[in-house]
């Protein structure tokens, strides 16, 4: 989705709405999943696995709401949200922008990957699937590539 600006193209991608409404109604469903097995005095191991999908549901759904949206792009630089928090990293502390691919059990996957410096030099690999960015990581790269200045 592009964002109007001051004649300068910006870019962003996020997880697709849908997806992150149906990881709330799943963490409400494990919930009450979670309640109704204390209610009806359920094993202890019973509870905790569903008290822990609960959890983890709940946080991957707080994760995609919070962090909306994932990556965004522009001539300034990158900015990268997640849960607890927003880095903006200029064109000249972007080191890298590539693809890894893997192929496990016949299907191969395709990971973007960003090597940032921050301002004090500290490395940070930032590490993005087709789940947080809402579109094929391979295209992502394409128009990052685009999108930065010559050096």
């Amino acid at each position: 989705m592009s964002t109007p600006g001051e004649g300068h193209e910006r870019r962003s991608w996020a997880t697709p709405a849908g997806a992150v409404a149906a990881l709330w109604v799943l963490a409400v469903v494990a919930a009450g999943w979670l309640v109704a097995l204390v209610v009806a005095g359920a094993d202890p191991a019973g509870r905790l696995i569903s008290g822990v999908a609960a959890a983890g549901l709940a946080l991957a759904a707080a994760s995609s709401t919070r962090a909306r949206p994932r990556l965004e792009a522009g001539p300034d630089g990158l900015t990268v949200r997640r849960l607890t928090w927003t880095r903006h990293t200029p064109w000249s502390r972007v080191d890298d922008v590539r693809l890894l691919r893997t192929r496990r059990l016949g299907r191969e996957s395709v990971l973007l990957e960003l090597d940032l410096r921050d301002v004090d030099d500290g490395e940070r690999l930032v590490v993005l699937g087709r789940a947080e960015l809402g579109a094929d990581p391979a295209d992502v790269a394409e128009e990052l590539t685009a999108l930065r200045p010559l050096r």
